[in-house]
Order: C-alpha cells, then sequence, then structure tokens
C-alpha cells in the first residue's frame, strides 16, 4: 500500500517544521527516513499515523486521506516503550481490542507476534516493569499484532545495550516481513538504514533533499550535507567538495590521493587508528599492519578508489 505525501507543511509556534511538496514511499517495502535531530523526521510519522493535524497538504494511504483521529490502518512504534501497568499479554491485546477484532483472533495473533519476537515466555510479566531491550521486543510484537497496511517505526533500535542492539539488528530485517505492506523507519544512523530499509529518504530542516533506492540515494547524494548524513567524508579539494564513502580511505597512493596531518595513534590491540585531518575534517585511517607508524605533524599520504563531486 503507497503512502503519497503531498503539499504537507506542519508548523509549530510560527516556526515551519516540515515542508514536503511531494514524496511517495512505495507499498511492498521498507523505507528508511534518515536525517540529523530536528529534521522532521518523527513528525512526518506522527501525520501519516493521523496524530497531528498538517498545516496544510495531506497524506494518502492508498487513495484515502489520512484525518487526524480517525485511526488510520497503520500501527506506530513509538521511540520511547509505552505500556499500560497491565501484563504483556494486556498491552498487546489492547490495541485489537480497540479495532474491535474478536477475542479468539486477539489471542491467536499474540500468541504468533509473541512467537515471532520470542516474548513468549514474558507474556505474564508487568509490561512497564521490562528491560529496555525487552520493551522493544513488546513493543515491536504490538505493532506485528495489528497486521496494518502500514507500518512505523521511529527509532526502533534506539537506546539499547551494544548486545540487544547487534542481535535485533540482525533479527530486525526477518520481523519486517511480519508488518504491513509498507513499512517506514526513522533513524539517524545510515547504517541501520542500508541494513533495513530497500528506499531512503534524507530530511533535513524539514525538507525533503534526496529521495529514492537506497542504491539510488547512496550512489548520488549531490549535496554535501547529505552526503554526511550518509556517513561520507566529506573533504574540500581546490575549491570543490569531494565525498568519500564511509572507510574507504586507506593508507598509501591511488586514483584519488589526499594528504593527513597526523595528530596521534589509537592502539586498538589488533590495529592501530591514525587521527588527524585534512584541512578542518577529522579523519580517523586503520594503518595496516607492517607500514610503518607516522609521527604526530607529519604528512600522511591517504587515496580513496572512487569519491563522488557534491554541491
Amino acid at each position: 500500500m503507497d503512502v503519497r505525501v503531498e503539499g504537507l507543511r506542519f508548523d509549530r509556534d510560527g516556526r515551519v517544521v516540515l515542508d514536503i511538496r511531494s514524496l511517495l514511499l512505495r507499498g511492498d517495502r521498507t523505507t528508511a527516513i534518515l536525517g540529523p535531530n530536528g529534521a522532521g523526521k518523527t513528525t512526518l510519522l506522527r501525520l501519516i499515523a493521523g496524530l497531528e493535524p498538517a498545516t496544510a497538504g495531506r497524506v494518502l494511504i492508498g487513495d484515502t486521506v489520512v484525518r487526524p483521529r480517525q485511526r488510520p490502518d497503520v500501527a506506530f512504534v513509538f521511540q520511547e516503550n509505552v505500556f499500560l501497568s497491565q501484563s504483556v499479554r494486556e498491552n498487546l491485546e489492547l490495541g485489537l481490542r480497540l479495532r474491535r477484532v474478536p477475542k479468539h483472533e486477539r489471542g491467536v495473533r499474540t500468541d504468533e507476534a509473541a512467537r515471532l519476537l520470542g516474548i513468549r515466555e514474558l507474556l505474564d510479566r508487568r509490561a512497564d516493569r521490562l528491560s529496555g531491550g525487552e520493551g522493544r521486543r513488546v513493543s515491536l510484537a504490538r505493532a506485528v499484532c495489528l497486521r496494518a497496511r502500514v507500518a512505523l517505526l521511529d527509532e526502533p533500535l534506539g537506546g539499547l545495550d551494544p548486545a540487544t542492539y547487534a542481535r535485533l539488528l540482525d533479527e530486525l530485517p526477518r520481523l519486517l516481513g511480519a508488518f504491513g505492506s509498507t513499512t517506514v523507519i526513522v533513524t539517524h544512523d545510515h547504517r541501520e538504514a542500508l541494513r533495513l530499509a530497500q528506499d531512503v529518504v534524507v530530511i533535513v530542516d524539514g525538507r525533503v533533499r534526496a529521495a529514492g533506492t537506497k542504491d539510488e540515494v547512496v550512489s548520488n547524494p549531490g549535496a554535501a550535507v547529505v552526503a554526511e548524513i550518509l556517513g561520507y567524508t566529506v573533504i574540500e579539494c581546490d575549491g570543490h567538495k569531494a565525498g568519500v564513502r564511509p572507510e574507504a580511505l586507506r593508507p598509501g597512493p591511488g586514483p584519488a590521493q589526499f594528504r593527513m596531518t597526523v595528530d596521534h595513534l589509537i592502539d586498538l590491540v589488533d590495529h592501530q587508528e591514525v587521527v588527524g585531518s585534512i584541512g578542518s575534517v577529522r579523519i580517523r585511517v586503520p594503518l595496516p599492519r607492517g607500514l610503518p607508524a607516522p609521527k604526530p605533524g607529519e604528512a600522511f599520504l591517504l587515496h580513496a578508489d572512487r569519491t563522488c563531486s557534491l554541491d
């Protein structure tokens, strides 16, 4: 089910928070919304879900215009875990009761979601006393239960300890198949976006700066601000800005060369990392075994196999 945004604007306290002329989020796919804090990412999700009234424009799910307080067929995973002081099972079934799902069907859906998310042993626990990782799984299960046409996930992996984060990041692509035909994930981490989504939208200052398949957007970011959000290192060369893909800088000569001024070296046990700068840009580069370590203040030659020109 496609989601379309047309002439959408949202103002708060006299300030334009979101201003999107046109945007298509394609059905049967996962789209990642990327951008810095305060870019308007969460506001866009809330407008799609009908949780906020737009100042202007509209959102359509399929051919249906989303209207506030009319509860569109959307499942929303909030950035913070929000539960009632009841059991996990009761929290999972609440949304189904509100949507008038029959009691037997509620049980079937709850058990299926608990199996998918690995939380069956939590069903009788108090939902408001779960750990962060347990709460994330329950929040995702609650969305799965709804079997909505559109699933909206706001920073679904935020605030987790490293082990839980890594485990859920591995599992989430499989779990996305249990959501609706359209899944939209808000994140500030380009690695999450590329791991989880087929399409990417980059929002800066409330406006869409790039949108398309992840290959299209990453291969041609266009603007320096978009490239930085996608993890590129942006370096000025002879008055022009060049974008270097994440982790593409390597010691030694090559097609595109740069000279880094060495600041210091960091011992990471299995290898060393050279820290320095190219102009005003801070750079960290792994030092291959056997290569002489540069000294602070020295110029250290780096290269990238390919760069892109940026606005």
